[in-house]
């Protein structure tokens, strides 16, 4: 299966590719990819981002987590400019300085299922910035849920 298809397969796993559920399908660059976290014994969760170089953007730029918990990110910035992450986590935002060929290690922890959003707030990267998406798995608890009428499901 190619890249592409692949990719299109695993937006539509997650159900993003039909209106009012789409906005990662239709806002972030599919050119960075999809890479799943990969959940230790412990229950921590993994997953490694790079910056590719000369392209200007993240790779993968959509992460999945199976579910709300710690994610250990290792970010790797494989081109000739200096870039940096600026990455959601519960408490306060994490902010990681990826000078040319380095790597680094941020540790977020982001306690509910959703879309957690992730960019570099350096410079403008060819007009559109370097960006993407944390998918957290799972559904809210019941007592966080709002008192609606039932709203479709994927």
């Amino acid at each position: 299966m190619a890249a592409t298809e692949e990719l299109s397969a695993a937006v539509k796993e997650l159900g993003l590719d039909k209106p009012n559920r789409a906005t990662i399908g239709r806002l972030i660059t599919h050119g960075g990819g999809l890479g799943r976290a990969e959940e230790g014994p412990d229950g921590r969760m993994s997953a490694q981002l790079r910056i590719p170089s000369d392209e200007m953007i993240f790779s993968p730029s959509i992460i999945v987590m199976p579910h709300a918990g710690d994610l250990d990110l290792e970010i790797f910035n494989d081109d000739e400019n200096t870039h940096c992450a600026l990455l959601p986590s519960n408490g306060d935002k994490q902010w990681i300085w990826l000078p040319v060929y380095s790597r680094g290690m941020v540790t977020l922890n982001l306690d509910g299922p959703g879309y957690y959003w992730f960019s570099s707030n350096l410079g403008n990267d060819e007009g559109q910035g370097l960006f993407g998406a944390i998918v957290v798995m799972g559904d809210v608890p019941e007592e966080a849920k709002l008192d609606r009428p039932p709203q479709p499901r994927p």
